[in-house]
């Protein structure tokens, strides 16, 4: 939980991915995230949080429906949807944040 913190609270961006393992849509993203990752590098930090392991977080972020998706700077929300998100739509939202 503190390294959730931390990271979220650190420099930069980090998007956050709250999912379930039995959902079939976070099944989906999870490649959409891996190629995320080599696209946009050091600009952003990807964490994937399992709201059936963490409930007092997904309570936190007051997550309704997985997956779903947060995107914090410096610890402070700027972009959040659920469902699956589009690679270059992920980008763009990134590319905009930095």
């Amino acid at each position: 939980m503190n390294s959730f913190y931390n990271k979220i609270n650190g420099e930069g961006l980090t998007l956050v991915d709250f999912f379930a393992t039995w959902c079939g849509p976070c099944k989906t993203l999870a490649p959409i995230l891996s190629d995320l990752k080599k696209k946009v590098g050091e600009d952003a930090s990807i964490l994937k949080v399992d709201v059936d392991s963490n409930p007092a977080l997904a309570q936190k972020y007051k997550i309704q429906g997985v997956p779903t998706l947060i995107l914090f700077k410096d610890g402070k929300i700027v972009w959040r949807q659920s469902g699956v998100v589009p690679l270059y739509q992920l980008e763009q939202i990134i590319q905009q944040n930095k």
